[in-house]
């Protein structure tokens, strides 16, 4: 049922302000004239990916299609729980092997009893576990149980994704009858950052490394990919962006989770992940801890170079510390433009992710970073995600 989606496989990204931008673009070496002055407006290239219809679209979908599923849920309370009944939900997952691994969103999973999948054209459920999760990054993998000979998404490049290419969203959103939906949008944004709040565990998630799309995404639609012209998936569709009260409406902002940034995930994933589960129920067995350094931080580009004023053109630059946190404790401030990470060079915020991902709890990591034109070291003891 639809109003059962009100809890679950959710994620939610309050706008706390509004910024309105003008792009005028033009064909290369457009000239636009006035009386003696000339002035120039920068070059810009064709996109790489786009859509011509209905054509393209239908051929992708019968690439992709097959090897998206919907995802349900049911969190049943516990004997001290509330008697508010049982949870259901649903959310969308991307067939990664033709054994039955599939990835999805970890809050599309979260608390959850009993998980089912439903492949493209079926209406039977068929029964799946839980094998890892990592709620920091907002991934899990879910196995279907029994499965062989499924049809498997290709995962393709989020790195050189552009600004303007065309992508498709598929999934299952607010659990309608009758297959998957598509939308259609660009890529509106590389590299955001967000904090997003989960309707069903009240988690606030800092999430970073997004691309950004207008493809309308809704309710279920969460664990579902994001696909380029060549039908490979750059992402997973994982937030929307809400009004907050007295801001001006948002509209056509999604979020997605560049799959660069996932890739190096899904060996941990599946062993267990950084809170590894067993048909949605935590193991006996202690999980092991995500390290933690404490900020939030976003891909340096050329816009970023202009608006920051940065004097570095590659790297993550700090958006945010952690009060408190190893980054805070080390002398990491908002506007350091991070470079290296225990000798390791960074290029982008997805890759400074994994690379602590990649850590423990209490080792200690050198990072190379930029504040203005001034190159320092600094040294974190690394923690363990906070509560």
């Amino acid at each position: 049922m639809v109003q059962t989606l009100t809890r679950r496989q959710w994620l939610r990204v309050v706008v706390l302000t509004a910024v309105i931008a003008a792009l005028i673009g033009a064909a290369a070496g457009l000239a636009v004239g006035y009386g003696s002055q000339k002035t120039v407006v920068e070059e810009f290239f064709p996109n790489r990916s786009v859509l011509a219809k209905p054509g393209d679209v239908q051929a992708i979908l019968a690439r992709v299609e097959p090897a998206v599923v919907s995802i349900d849920t049911t969190e049943r309370p516990t004997s001290g729980g509330s008697a508010g009944g049982v949870v259901e939900g649903a959310g969308t997952g991307m067939i990664l092997t033709p054994t039955g691994e599939v990835l999805t969103n970890n809050h599309v999973v979260a608390g959850a009893s009993v998980v089912t999948v439903t492949l493209s054209g079926q209406t039977k459920p068929l029964t799946a576990r839980v094998i890892g999760t990592d709620p920091d990054q907002d991934l899990a993998l879910v196995q279907i149980d029994d499965a062989q000979g499924l049809p498997t998404v290709t995962l393709g490049d989020s790195n050189s994704v552009r600004v303007g290419d065309d992508v498709l969203a598929i999934g299952n959103a607010l659990a309608l009858a009758g297959g998957p939906t598509v939308t259609e949008g660009i890529v509106s944004a590389k590299g955001r950052s967000l904090s997003a709040e989960s309707d069903i565990t009240g988690r606030t998630e800092n999430l970073t490394g997004l691309l950004q799309t207008d493809a309308a995404i809704n309710p279920g639609n969460s664990g579902g990919p994001l696909v380029n012209s060549q039908a490979q998936v750059i992402g997973m569709n994982t937030a929307v962006a809400e009004s907050g009260a007295g801001n001006a409406p948002a509209q056509g902002i999604g979020f997605a989770i560049a799959i660069d940034g996932i890739k190096p995930m899904l060996a941990q994933l599946r062993t267990g992940g950084s809170g590894g589960t067993s048909g949605g129920v935590s193991t006996s067995q202690p999980s092991t801890a995500s390290a933690y350094l404490g900020v939030v931080v976003e891909t340096v580009t050329p816009a970023v170079v202009r608006q920051s004023h940065l004097h570095r053109t590659s790297g993550a630059v700090v958006v945010g510390v952690a009060a408190g946190g190893p980054a805070a404790a080390a002398g990491i401030a908002v506007g350091d433009v991070i470079v290296s990470i225990a000798g390791r060079p960074v290029t982008t915020a997805s890759q400074l992710v994994s690379d602590v991902q990649g850590e423990a709890p209490g080792d200690v990591v050198s990072l190379d970073l930029y504040r203005g034109s001034a190159e320092r070291t600094v040294h974190a003891t690394l923690s363990s995600q906070p509560t």
